[in-house]
């Protein structure tokens, strides 16, 4: 199953932008829950809420979780 379709199963808001040099996208896992995020090679693995989801990147990623909400940023 690919994130976006782990996203939506769990009803998470999320959204996904295109950028000159890469793409990126958002997703709000909600203040409430603990949430971290890492990148370990190619692959993204977010933790929250007991829960643990893991996808592969093409490039070099940016992540960042701030109040719940996760930014991923992909340079081409």
């Amino acid at each position: 199953m690919s994130l976006k379709q782990q996203l939506v199963a769990a009803d998470f808001e999320w959204r996904e932008f295109d950028y000159d040099n890469g793409n990126g996208f958002v997703v709000d896992f909600g203040p409430e829950m603990h949430s971290s995020a890492d990148v370990v090679g190619d692959t993204v693995i977010v933790v929250t809420g007991g829960e643990q989801y893991e996808f592969d990147i093409d490039g070099d990623a940016q992540v960042s979780m701030k109040n719940g909400v996760l930014t991923v940023e992909v340079d081409r």
